[in-house]
């Protein structure tokens, strides 16, 4: 009995919190339906504004927040930026129907680690979800286009003074780096990598530490821009 009872409490400790934020009640009542017959995730809260959202996050600590990015009293923007002062860990995935430049922008340099369209299938919400929670980034091919534009015509920050040009080139990786760069520019996990290259997953993660330390850059969403930019991957 003990047993049967230990094994429950880890299957119910894997399972992955979910706050939902959407000022459309059917939104989130089609978001309900389906995620919740998900088995690994929770649907813990239900926000209809901004600001509730915030109050929510706080309140409930979920892992991932589905966030729409036009709502009453505090928009998404506006709310993730307040999540994300007071909360790392949480993942915020910004669902939307909106890909313009400028809105993928703005919530991504406010502290979204994700930007799904609302045309996305209920599976793919589901797996963008779970990418987010594993720290994986999460971007419809829409919003990713959008990014690499920008980034692409973006010119190259002047190098500040005091300190040594290698800290943002590519020249300052090594091989292995270069490598595993490449790969986190195309979304793979730290295990896909692993398996790739033919290393252990935890040298995969101190490269990846090393990395993101050299080039400045604070995750592996800007690591992909970054590699983009510099054309270390095809875009």
């Amino acid at each position: 009995m003990n047993g049967t009872n230990e094994t429950g409490a880890g299957l119910a400790a894997a399972r992955i919190r979910v706050l939902l934020a959407d000022d459309h009640a059917i939104v989130r009542q089609g978001l309900v339906f389906y995620l919740g017959m998900q088995p690994d995730l929770d649907i813990v809260g239900e926000a209809a504004n901004g600001a509730e959202a915030v109050r929510l996050a706080a309140e409930l600590k979920p892992d991932v927040i589905l966030m729409d990015l036009f709502m009453p009293v505090k928009d998404g923007i506006e709310a993730t930026r307040d999540i994300r002062a007071s909360d790392a860990v949480a993942k915020i995935v910004v669902l939307t129907s909106f890909s313009e430049q400028d809105h993928v922008l703005s919530a991504i340099k406010a502290g979204a680690n994700g930007y799904l369209l609302k045309d996305a299938d209920p599976a793919s919400i589901a797996g963008a979800i779970r990418g987010a929670h594993a720290g994986l980034p999460q971007l419809h091919p829409a919003a990713a286009a959008q990014l690499m534009s920008h980034v692409a015509a973006e010119p190259a920050p002047p190098v500040p003074a005091g300190l040594p040009s290698a800290s943002a080139s590519p020249d300052a990786l090594t091989p292995r780096e270069k490598e595993i760069l490449a790969y986190l520019a195309r979304g793979c996990s730290n295990k896909e990598i692993a398996a790739e290259c033919g290393i252990a997953e935890k040298t995969v993660k101190t490269h990846v530490s090393s990395l993101l330390s050299k080039l400045g850059v604070a995750d592996r969403t800007q690591a992909a821009l970054y590699a983009v930019k510099h054309g270390l991957v095809e875009s």
